[in-house]
């Protein structure tokens, strides 16, 4: 296969134009355009889980309206189709289009200045306006206001409040001047100055801000033709959009616009079969596919074109957490931690096992009232990607599920993270465990491991069409031992001639254990534990530390269901004299 005639993959690439002219794959979200103009208000809201296409989908829509665009971007592309829309609004209006998602400072001031830089730079784009006569003086010293330079060593944009406040509506009734044509406004995620802020403890004086500036720029502008917005959250009218006569808003719920985010099955397929790997499809379901908008499955573009792009480098690559490593996860720690305030484990373990959990919805939001209580923070995991919907009942309920394997995983690392956490603070119980095993008290073990998994949130792998049921059971495992200083842990490492769960070595000790765990299917306990006994005799998974000079090696077959398990020992004495072992 010849790849370099193939188009590329545009991974982080979300300017329409450079995707356009520069043979990068494009999946054909046009009929967007047809479809909001159509169904527009004064001001439109769309809020998505992040890394779903909003920015490429408002620089689509900058590069289809904005006075002297290149027509030929869009030729053959569905929007094309469309004659009259395009004769109506393709290069008609002068657009101001803004991305706030660099609004991320430590403080009030740094973000302001930031704020300052990106309404600056796009003022930037019209210093026309400063050549012709069109204009007043005093127009065109308002203009200055926005592009004004502090030259005291920053060289960074100087605005006073008022200016800053006021310059999105500025620019607007100064470009209306010069056109004759009212403004269409574009604001890419206008709530990641709101997340930013309340993570660093000035949430009040951004709101005030944005709200100053919206209200002006969205509510007081009779040079507005019509704005569209982007964000994560639909943030509560009271909050920042006070004042404004009902914006239209296309949410995760709503039908309207609801497959221009995410990619479909279909667009999927094809982009499967273009690059040679049809393959892959059933791997990319499950592990990218899930989600639900309004009537749509979609799967998230992000991870799609990040892994198709690797495939094609090495074909076997197993499915990566793309989308999960775009963010900390924060919200489903709080989640988690809410466990027994509201929220019960058995919700949790119904979730990670693929089942659905029917909870009330509240979309309207705001960033200072995020995890306040655990209604909100499941409103939250839903209008962020976390958990996506299987239906509704009644239009406020909704039945809730985790979308697939990639967000799943996030759920197991942060149930991992909480597990380890509470080990590492109950010194006395991790103590007497590995005092049990390292002295083969098979009964302790057992009673104690019990324990262990009586505190923690199961994780059940009936998620999986392949499920290694096993795995939770031996992460558990691994979390503990962890903890235990002067103690050498190879997991899943060759030993003999197979893999064998869990080897210990206790060096000072020369004292050896090994560990084998299976899972106990319908509680099948005491066969299960013999079987796993007779594993590691028989693939030799002593060898390693019988070579390294170890005289009493603890083997410990290991039953676990749900959350209960049994425990069965064999003892191994080696002499090195005689060359001979003992089983006790």
């Amino acid at each position: 296969m010849d790849y370099p005639e193939m188009k590329k993959l545009p991974v982080g690439i979300e300017n329409f134009k450079e995707i356009r002219t520069d043979e990068y794959y494009y999946v054909d979200k046009t009929a967007m355009i047809r479809d909001l103009l159509r169904r527009r208000g004064k001001v439109n809201l769309f809020t998505r889980p992040r890394r779903f296409g909003k920015s490429l989908n408002m620089s689509m829509l900058k590069y289809f309206l904005e006075i002297g665009c290149d027509k030929t971007l869009f030729d053959g592309l569905e929007i094309a189709k469309e004659a009259v829309i395009c004769e109506r609004y393709m290069g008609k209006y002068p657009v101001v289009s803004v991305t706030l998602k660099g609004i991320n400072g430590a403080d009030y001031v740094t973000a302001r200045s930031l704020m300052c830089s990106t309404i600056g730079n796009e003022a930037m784009r019209f210093q026309f306006l400063l050549e012709d006569d069109k204009l007043t003086e005093r127009e065109k010293e308002q203009y200055r206001q926005l592009v004004k330079v502090d030259t005291s060593g920053t060289e960074s944009f100087k605005m006073s409040d008022a200016v800053l406040m006021g310059s999105l509506k500025t620019l607007s009734v100064l470009l209306e001047k010069y056109y004759g044509e009212k403004v269409i406004i574009l604001v890419d995620e206008y709530d990641v100055p709101l997340a930013k802020a309340n993570e660093q403890n000035y949430y009040d004086a951004m709101v005030l801000l944005i709200r100053n500036m919206f209200e002006q720029a969205l509510k007081t502008n009779d040079s507005l033709y019509f704005a569209v917005l982007t964000g994560c959250l639909r943030v509560s009218k009271e909050s920042i959009f006070t004042g404004l006569n009902n914006p239209s808003i296309f949410s995760i719920t709503d039908e309207d616009c609801d497959s221009y985010f995410g990619f479909t099955d279909d667009e999927v397929r094809k982009m499967l079969e273009y690059y040679d790997l049809k393959d892959k499809y059933d791997t990319m379901k499950e592990w990218y596919d899930g989600y639900r908008f309004g009537d749509v499955d979609v799967y998230c573009p992000w991870d799609v074109i990040n892994y198709v792009n690797k495939l094609l480098v090495k074909r076997n690559l197993p499915p990566q957490d793309y989308w999960s490593n775009t963010s900390s996860n924060e919200v489903v720690r709080h989640f988690i931690e809410k466990v027994g305030d509201g929220l019960t484990k058995s919700e949790i373990e119904m979730l990670v096992a693929g089942e659905t959990v029917t909870k009330e919805i509240h979309e309207d939001l705001t960033y200072n009232k995020l995890y306040d209580s655990i209604d909100n923070i499941w409103s939250v995991l839903f209008t962020t990607g976390y958990l996506t919907q299987r239906g509704t009942l009644g239009g406020k309920k909704y039945q809730l599920t985790i979308p697939n394997m990639e967000i799943r995983n996030i759920f197991k690392s942060q149930i991992m993270t909480m597990f380890r956490k509470s080990v590492e603070k109950d010194g006395d119980t991790l103590r007497a465990f590995c005092e049990a095993l390292q002295t083969g008290n098979a009964e302790a073990v057992e009673k104690l491991f019990t324990d262990y998994l009586g505190r923690t949130i199961s994780i059940r792998d009936t998620f999986v069409r392949k499920p290694t049921k096993e795995n939770f059971y031996h992460g558990i495992l691994l979390g503990i031992l962890g903890f235990r200083e002067g103690w050498f842990i190879k997991s899943n490492r060759e030993s003999g001639d197979g893999y064998c769960d869990i080897i210990v070595k206790i060096e000072s000790e020369e004292i050896g254990i090994i560990i084998e765990v299976k899972y106990a299917e319908n509680a099948r306990y005491a066969d299960v534990c013999k079987g796993a006994l007779q594993q590691i005799e028989a693939d030799g998974y002593t060898k390693e530390l019988k070579n390294d000079g170890y005289h009493t090696i603890y083997k410990y077959g290991i039953a676990c269901y749900k959350k209960k398990c049994k425990v069965m020992l064999e003892k191994e004495k080696v002499s090195y004299k005689t060359g001979r072992s003992m089983h006790c």
